[in-house]
């Protein structure tokens, strides 16, 4: 049966070709609004793709589809065109039952003959620039193909969302699955033919399930070379460990230039405690120092360790404000 379905929604039809009309004039060009002007410049240089219908070809068929003449509206770049109840509710935001068979085929009637008739300006203009009538017909053809698929789109993206649900994926991102069938729907727009007589879910089904499996096929190619999220032994920088010495080189810098310049105020016995406490000295050229007790410094200087864990105390909070001044005035 699959096999049957796939057979309904594939159309032969020869590859499009890429456009050769010239852009209008720069004048033209410039005085269009910029959604006008991307969709100008896409329609100018990506190829042109159609389904073509056998109703295409009935007397009337435009009138039919869109309600009323190709007469284009004040600013000349859409077409005036009678209310459509799907139209308009989509529009108005309105949530829309699943459409009919007749209105699933009357919208993508609608949607190929817009692109059909981009498609007849282009070759009718091909290797010539575009005059303002034509380029302001051809921004009309383009916007009613753009809001026919915005509206199929719309209509389907349920479907997406209802089959990621029940496809049972493991190690695959759910979000992902979801954005990956909704360009898989995207593509079944393009190419979907309502004249065979098929729902368009019938075909766009098929193209999502791929999609999903394409996830889960890359998903696991993934998992073959990074087995592991983050491994930190497998890890070889010591970005981070140099970093962290460059921090306390710095401070010990910043704490040196406190100490020599007596930025903080400190007296003479608050300096000896920091300098024999922390290891800190002005030249260390001879050989290092090591840090010493609090014992060891009260022996130094003739007090007890609780009197020098005090002076510590102070100082250390004269030099955190003084580094607090020299930061905020910074």
């Amino acid at each position: 049966m699959s096999l049957c379905i796939a057979e309904v929604g594939e159309v032969a039809r020869p590859t499009p070709m890429l456009p050769t009309a010239k852009p209008p004039v720069d004048v033209l060009f410039t005085s269009l609004g910029t959604a006008d002007q991307i969709l100008l410049r896409k329609l100018l240089t990506e190829p042109v793709d159609y389904v073509d219908h056998p109703g295409f070809l009935k007397r009337g068929i435009e009138r039919k589809l869109f309600g009323g003449p190709a007469t284009l509206n004040e600013d000349g770049l859409r077409f005036v065109e009678e209310p459509d109840d799907i139209v308009e509710s989509i529009r108005a935001g309105e949530r829309m039952p699943s459409l009919s068979l007749q209105q699933e085929q009357h919208l993508f009637m609608r949607y190929n003959f817009a692109r059909l008739q981009v498609s007849k300006i282009l070759s009718a203009n091909a290797g010539k620039r575009l005059t303002p009538q034509t380029t302001r017909s051809l921004l009309a053809w383009g916007h009613r193909a753009l809001e026919c698929r915005s509206i199929v789109v719309r209509l389907n993206m349920p479907l997406v969302y209802a089959m990621a649900k029940r496809t049972r994926l493991t190690n695959v991102d759910f979000n992902e699955m979801i954005s990956e069938g909704n360009m898989a729907l995207l593509r079944s727009v393009e190419k979907f033919d309502c004249g065979r007589g098929y729902k368009f879910s019938t075909y766009s089904c098929r193209a999502i399930l791929k999609s999903f499996s394409r996830v889960a096929m890359r998903a696991s190619r993934y998992r073959g070379q990074f087995p592991a999220e983050f491994e930190p032994a497998m890890e070889r920088s010591d970005f981070l460990e140099k970093q962290r010495e460059n921090v306390e080189y710095d401070c010990i810098d910043e704490l040196k230039e406190i100490l020599l310049r007596n930025l903080a105020g400190l007296s003479e016995v608050e300096k000896q405690v920091i300098s024999e406490r922390f290891a800190i000295v002005e030249n260390n050229i001879v050989a290092p120092i090591e840090p010493k007790t609090l014992e060891q410094v009260g022996m130094l200087i003739g007090v007890t360790k609780e009197r020098v864990r005090q002076i510590q105390n102070k100082a250390l909070r004269k030099i955190r404000l003084a580094l607090e001044t020299k930061y905020l005035a910074a």
